[in-house]
């Protein structure tokens, strides 16, 4: 017990302890060398104790030393985290939108380029008259078309009927139909007339023959659009004529039907009459009038 104790007081103040050991020990006349052995031992525990607290502390600090890194590595890791989550989202965000300006061109941009087919395709042709020259000869395609797009780049781009010298022609037929009467298409049909007179030419031309001929391209007559062969304009010093050819002479009810459709596309009045004349009365005709076959 006493060997205990001495043990335990020199591990919490083992200078009281040597100090308290060597009064006894004088007083219970202990020997000089067990004196000097047993202040080696204290002096060893002393040592020992230091030495302890010493690498307590050392370790202390370095706990928190470690502590300390650990919590900075945490921060740097959340900061790295929140960065790396920042720069996913705004990754997405450029990306979305990328996506949606690629989306936005490919509508607005390549849509004009999609172009709208026509029911039919269709040739414009030009008639210069030249006297020197066959009928024949003076006629030329200039071009086919097949969309609306391709239409109004033609027409925008060509001289408008009232620019034209007298003696031209301009004439839009379905493909593989010819401006001639002689044309296994035309030669039983007939024609549509209005008949314009000269000074009406910078102010009505252009606007009628624009809507003849969208009213052929659109199809406007319905299910009787099938029955149109197309359309002719001649430019002449006497007065201008517009006209609307058609396959069948004798099919009264397509015939009729298409004039008054026609008539009211025009925006004309009610009290002008505008007739119907076959190509066969006008070959066969015997002065410069030909007899209506119908009128509207």
């Amino acid at each position: 017990m006493c060997i205990a104790k001495i043990l335990l007081s020199l591990l919490f103040n083992p200078v009281k302890v040597w100090k308290s050991t060597k009064c006894k020990k004088k007083k219970k006349r202990i020997n000089y060398q067990f004196l000097c052995c047993f202040e080696s031992v204290i002096i060893e525990f002393a040592i020992v104790r230091i030495v302890i607290s010493f690498q307590n502390h050392h370790f202390k600090r370095r706990s928190e030393v470690i502590n300390a890194r650990a919590v900075r590595a945490r921060s740097l890791s959340r900061y790295r985290s929140a960065m790396a989550s920042c720069a996913v989202q705004l990754i997405e965000k450029v990306t979305r939108k990328k996506v949606e300006k690629q989306k936005f061109e490919t509508h607005i941009l390549k849509g004009p380029y999609m172009k709208h087919p026509l029911q039919n395709r269709w040739g414009l042709w030009f008639y210069k008259n030249d006297k020197s020259k066959m009928w024949q000869d003076n006629l030329r395609l200039i071009t086919k078309f097949d969309t609306a797009e391709d239409f109004w780049a033609l027409y925008n781009n060509i001289q408008p009927p009232s620019k034209l010298s007298s003696g031209c022609d301009y004439s839009m037929f379905k493909d593989g139909i010819e401006p001639m009467w002689e044309d296994r298409s035309n030669k039983c049909g007939g024609r549509w007339l209005i008949t314009l007179a000269k000074q009406h030419r910078h102010t009505e031309l252009d606007h009628f023959w624009l809507e003849t001929l969208l009213c052929l391209i659109g199809e406007g007559f319905g299910s009787f659009s099938r029955d149109i062969c197309g359309s002719v304009i001649n430019i002449r010093a006497k007065g201008d004529k517009i006209a609307i050819w058609t396959s069948n002479a004798e099919n009264c009810e397509t015939v009729t039907y298409i004039g008054k459709k026609y008539k009211e596309s025009l925006g004309l009045p009610q009290k002008l009459v505008i007739g119907y004349q076959a190509h066969a009365d006008t070959a066969t005709k015997s002065n410069s009038i030909t007899k209506n076959k119908f009128v509207v």
